[in-house]
C-alpha cells in the first residue's frame, strides 16, 4: 500500500511539473515575441538623422569594438532602434520607453563581424504620444578591416589645477566594458602619479612617475618593476614626457621647469608654461643620463621628445624664449613658439646630429607640440596651438597631420571646434586616439579616428561606454590616452610594494654640460605636472 503511494504522489508531482515547464515556455514565448514586435502606427518620414548621443552617426569603427551603446534624443513614448549587418544575415532590434540603447555584446559581435569591410545600418524610430510613429533617416555605421589594440591605458584625474589627492591609472577594454586600475594614488600616500608611457604598445615594457614622498620613475619590464631617480646634479628638474627608443634599452625625457599663470577673462582659466627646459636620454642598461645638445642657433626651449620608429631619429619640439623677460606676462607667452625638429641619433655610440626643423610654426605664429609617428613611419601627427606648450587649456588647438615621405601638412578632418590634443597611434598604425574637449568644452574624453591613408580618415567617435550616459555623469577627465596590445598584469599592490624599493640614482653621461639652463628669474613655484589637467 505504500509503494502504491509513493507511485501516484511521483506521478502526480510529474505531472505539475510538465505543466509549470509548459507554462514557463509559453510565457517565455510571449515575452520573445513582445520583445520583438515593432512600433504599431502611422508612419511618418523625418527627414534628418535622429539626434544621439554620443554621436555615433557615419563613424568608422574596428571590428573589434564594444557595442556603441547610444541614447536617441527625441521627444517620444516609445523608441526602436534596428541595426542590420552588411549582409543582411544578423539584425538587432531593440525596442523601449526611455531611448537607452545597449546592444547585446555577443548580438553585436555578430554583427559588426558580418560587417567587416562594409557598413551596419541603423534605423531609429520613435513613437509620439499618438498614432504617429517618426521614421528617421537611416545611417551607417563604417567597420574598417584593421583591428584596434585591445587595451586602452589613460589616467583619470579631476580637470583643474588645484587637486591631484585622487588618481588613477586605467586600463579598459576595448572589445568590452572591462576595466581595472592599474595604480591608484590612494595606496600610496596620495603621491602624485602621471606619465605613463609604453615602449611601442607593449603591455610588458613601460613606466610611470610619481611625485611626492614616493618620488621617482618606475620602470616595469616582465612585470618586474624598478625605482630609479632619473635627476641629476646638472639638470634643472626631474624627467618628464617619456616616449621610448623601439630598442627598449633608451628613453627620451624633457626635463622641464614648470610655471603657471592665470586669467581673469572667463574663456580661460590658467596658461601652463615652460620657462626652461632641455631634452635628455635615459640608457636603462648603463643607468646613465646622456644630455641632447644644441647647436650654434638659439634653442633655449627643448620638450615632447619622440622616436622614429627605426630609432635613427630623435624628434621634439624647441622653442626660443623672448628676448629680456622681466616677467611672465601673458603678452610675453603670446610671443613663445615651438618648432618641431629633430636630430639623427646613433644608438652605438650616443652620438646626435645637428638640429633639422621640420615645421618652422614660428614663421606662422604658431606652436607645435605632442608629435607623435605612425609605425610605419610615414605619417607624423602633432598639435598646433596659437601659442606656448601645453595646449589642453587652447580652445584652438588642433591635430594636424605631416606625410614625412613628401612633407605634405593638413589640418586632420578629425578636429571640433574645442580643443583637440593628446594623440597616440595603435600598434598598426591604422587609429590614432586623442583626447577632446567636444562633449562639453571643459573635460577630456578619449576619440578613436580610423587614418586608413593621407585622404581616407574616418569620423571619429568617444570610446562607447556600457551607459550610454556615462560621459555626461563623469566629472573626471580622460588624461594621456594610449593604446595597448593586451592586459597590464601588474596593480595598485604591485606600484604600493614598488615604493618601498630602494631607488637607484642615475648616473650623468655623456653631454652632461648640455643639460645646464639658464633659469629665468621667477618668484612662482614651479608646479608638478600632472596638475596641467
Amino acid at each position: 500500500m505504500e509503494l502504491v503511494d509513493y507511485f501516484e504522489k511521483l506521478t502526480s508531482m510529474n505531472i505539475r511539473a510538465s505543466f509549470i515547464i509548459i507554462g514557463c515556455f509559453i510565457i517565455s514565448l510571449c515575452l520573445f515575441e513582445g520583445c520583438s514586435t515593432d512600433l504599431k502606427g502611422n508612419f511618418q518620414a523625418v527627414n534628418r538623422l535622429p539626434k544621439i548621443e554620443p554621436d555615433y552617426a557615419n563613424v568608422t569603427i574596428p571590428y573589434n569594438i564594444a557595442p556603441l551603446n547610444f541614447a536617441v534624443k527625441e521627444t517620444g513614448n516609445a523608441f526602436q532602434v534596428i541595426a542590420e549587418s552588411e549582409s543582411g544575415q544578423t539584425k538587432i532590434s531593440l525596442k523601449n520607453n526611455d531611448g537607452k540603447i545597449q546592444f547585446p555584446e555577443k548580438s553585436w559581435k555578430k554583427l559588426i563581424g558580418e560587417s567587416k569591410g562594409g557598413k551596419v545600418t541603423i534605423q531609429v524610430l520613435v513613437a509620439d504620444n499618438g498614432n504617429i510613429i517618426n521614421k528617421y533617416e537611416p545611417f551607417p555605421i563604417i567597420v574598417a578591416s584593421d583591428p584596434i589594440d585591445p587595451v586602452l591605458v589613460y589616467r583619470l584625474i579631476y580637470p583643474g589645477y588645484y587637486s591631484w589627492s585622487d588618481i588613477k591609472i586605467e586600463q579598459r577594454s576595448l572589445e568590452n566594458f572591462d576595466k581595472k586600475s592599474i595604480i591608484e594614488n590612494q595606496l600610496i600616500e596620495k603621491n602624485c602619479i602621471n606619465c605613463h608611457s609604453f615602449n611601442q604598445n607593449n603591455p610588458d615594457q613601460f613606466l610611470i612617475h610619481m611625485r611626492g614622498s614616493k618620488g621617482g620613475t618606475y620602470l616595469a619590464n616582465n612585470q618586474q618593476i624598478t625605482k630609479v631617480n632619473l635627476k641629476t646634479d646638472k639638470m634643472l628638474s626631474g624627467a618628464t614626457y617619456p616616449y621610448w627608443h623601439p630598442s627598449g634599452r633608451f628613453v627620451a625625457f624633457s626635463s622641464n621647469i614648470v610655471k603657471q599663470s592665470f586669467y581673469a577673462e572667463h574663456s580661460r582659466s590658467i596658461e601652463v608654461y615652460d620657462q626652461a627646459s632641455s631634452i635628455i636620454i635615459y640608457d636603462t642598461q648603463k643607468n646613465e643620463i646622456t644630455g641632447v645638445p644644441k647647436d650654434n642657433e638659439k634653442e633655449d626651449l627643448q620638450t615632447f621628445p619622440t622616436w622614429s620608429p627605426d630609432g635613427k631619429m630623435l624628434y621634439y619640439c624647441e622653442a626660443v624664449l623672448p628676448d629680456s623677460i622681466k616677467n611672465w606676462e601673458i603678452s610675453v607667452l603670446k610671443r613663445i613658439h615651438y618648432n618641431l625638429v629633430r636630430k639623427a641619433f646613433n644608438e652605438n655610440d650616443m652620438t646626435l646630429g645637428p638640429t633639422e626643423t621640420i615645421i618652422d610654426a614660428r614663421a606662422i605664429q604658431k606652436s607645435v607640440s605632442f608629435p607623435r609617428i605612425s609605425s610605419d613611419g610615414k605619417f607624423l601627427v602633432y598639435t598646433l596651438a596659437d601659442y606656448g606648450t601645453f595646449p589642453i587649456w587652447h580652445k584652438e588647438a588642433d591635430l594636424y597631420m605631416l606625410d614625412l615621405t613628401n612633407g605634405n601638412v593638413k589640418k586632420l578632418e578629425v578636429n571640433s571646434d574645442e580643443t583637440d590634443s593628446y594623440h597616440s597611434w595603435s600598434s598598426n598604425g591604422k587609429w590614432l586616439i586623442f583626447s577632446s574637449k567636444r562633449l562639453d568644452g571643459r573635460s577630456t574624453r578619449p576619440f578613436i579616428a580610423y587614418i586608413n591613408s593621407w585622404e581616407q580618415v574616418g569620423k571619429p567617435f568617444v570610446v562607447p561606454q556600457e551607459d550610454p550616459e556615462f560621459y555626461d555623469k563623469l566629472v573626471q577627465s580622460y588624461n594621456i590616452p594610449e593604446l595597448v596590445k593586451g592586459d597590464i598584469k601588474l596593480g595598485p599592490r604591485d606600484f604600493a610594494n614598488a615604493t618601498m624599493n630602494t631607488i637607484i640614482q642615475a648616473k650623468p653621461g655623456k653631454y652632461e654640460d648640455h643639460l645646464v639652463r639658464k633659469l629665468p628669474v621667477s618668484n612662482q613655484p614651479e608646479i608638478p605636472n600632472s596638475a596641467h589637467e
